[in-house]
């Protein structure tokens, strides 16, 4: 008698602890749960050393995962199914059933975190924390388990979509140097293999094909004095010789390398960073927080941003590798100073155009088009990994900034990184006027 008598005690806690979606949607459609997700997949990927490429196209897969099990039960959003290349259509709701959207989402995210990074150890604490607060806000369990079930039914979707991308295919191929003079060659500390050779072979999202949104025409490879590439490789050497503070202080502020190698006489040690990716992604949230974005509004900004880096990604490599530019640093260590240093260290991969530049103005390119071109902001966002703080007028004062960071910081050339921003800009303006989110 006494334990039918707690059993029943622990059903009415239990049914009075539940409370209707009306009723438990006041906590948990909250746009933190999903910048908190976001955030902790940042934390992996850092701890991971991810490329930048690739950490693009983990946040990609992530941020459709989560939209999608989001917007499920939303008549003011569609489904980017049909839109994206070779994207299907994607599970539905149970008609006449509850759904935590929410829930689902964080699951969705964290479900394909979990598939595309290494230490998954790492998110065991803060999932288990998470999950307890939608069960704390008064879900109730078979809504619970239905939108965990959901959640993973999306993100398996988007998996079986990620694995036709021909990343896998990739795996393992090297790039061979060409030692000819003007091209690329590995540098200095590391002298690396070449990143990503492969990358413009990646399926994009959106664009129709990695050569859709071509630079200018590389600058010529000249030891002519005279020469355009002369000049703007002498432009390079005298910018770091005669840094300002405040130039250093924006070079490494937007340095975004995610392995930095240190050498210290006989010793060698790395720094693990964000990538640039990351770094835009966190500036999403920065932007959603300040203005008060409802989950939904933050989901779409996820999205449209993490569909420009992974575009821009693609079509970054696929001039890189197409022109195979050599890195000033070579030029300049071989012709008339041997014991010059860039002021940052030079990323394994062909200069033009710049990287940074291209996803730095495509993700701006697709923040101005959903909050405007006056939102003042203050990027706090890699603080932790000691590279400040700075404010910025708009997100693309924040691209231009970025931009010519990477000549201050030696490893560019301006055609490089004038060039990247421009086709960065083509790249966030196509994904905000071809992808549609809202009805």
């Amino acid at each position: 008698m006494r334990k039918l008598v707690l059993l029943f005690a622990v059903i009415f806690i239990s049914a009075c602890k539940s409370k209707t979606a009306k009723e438990y949607s006041i906590i948990t459609e909250n746009p933190a749960f999903i910048h908190e997700a976001y955030e902790k997949l940042t934390d992996v990927i850092i701890h991971d050393i991810f490329s930048p490429p690739v950490s693009a196209r983990i946040y990609g897969y992530a941020s459709i995962a989560g939209y999608e099990a989001l917007i499920a039960n939303n008549p003011n959003y569609q489904t980017v199914a049909g839109q994206l290349h070779g994207l299907e259509a994607f599970p539905k709701i149970e008609e006449g059933k509850e759904y935590c959207s929410s829930l689902a989402s964080v699951k969705a995210i964290m479900t394909i975190a979990r598939a595309l990074t290494f230490t998954v150890n790492k998110y065991d604490d803060y999932e288990k924390e998470t999950y307890q607060k939608f069960k704390d806000a008064g879900v109730p369990s078979d809504v619970y388990d239905r939108s965990v079930a959901f959640g993973e039914a999306i993100a398996k979707h988007v998996l079986e979509y990620s694995k036709k991308d021909n990343y896998l295919q990739t795996r393992g191929l090297r790039y061979t140097v060409k030692n000819e003079g003007n091209k690329w060659v590995p540098t200095p500390p590391q002298y690396a293999d070449a990143m990503e050779p492969y990358w413009p072979t990646i399926r994009p999202m959106l664009m129709d094909s990695a050569s859709q949104f071509p630079p200018a025409p590389v600058i010529p490879y000249s030891k002519d004095p005279n020469s355009p590439y002369w000049k703007e490789l002498l432009k390079v050497y005298e910018t770091v010789n005669n840094l300002t503070q405040e130039q250093k202080d924006i070079a490494w502020f937007w340095d975004d390398n995610a392995f930095v190698m240190n050498v210290q006489g006989h010793v060698m040690f790395a720094n693990k960073k964000m990538t640039p990716a990351g770094h835009w992604m966190a500036i999403t949230r920065t932007a959603c927080q300040q203005t008060n974005k409802n989950i939904y509004e933050a989901a779409d900004a996820y999205l449209r941003v993490s569909i420009s880096l992974f575009d821009g990604f693609i079509s970054s490599w696929y001039e890189k590798y197409k022109s195979e530019k050599i890195r000033p640093e070579t030029v300049i260590n071989a012709e008339f100073d041997p014991k010059w240093m860039p002021f940052l260290q030079t990323p394994p991969f062909p200069e033009y155009a710049s990287g940074h530049s291209t996803i730095s103005a495509a993700s701006a390119e697709a923040l101005t088009a959903l909050f405007g071109d006056n939102v003042a902001f203050t990027d706090s966002t890699e603080y932790k990994y000691d590279h400040g703080v700075r404010k910025f007028s708009s997100f693309r004062q924040a691209a231009l900034e970025c931009s010519i960071s990477r000549v201050y910081g030696g490893i560019h050339y301006q055609s490089g990184c004038d060039e990247g921003n421009l086709v960065g800009i083509r790249i966030g303006q196509y994904v905000s006027e071809k992808l549609k989110t809202k009805k």
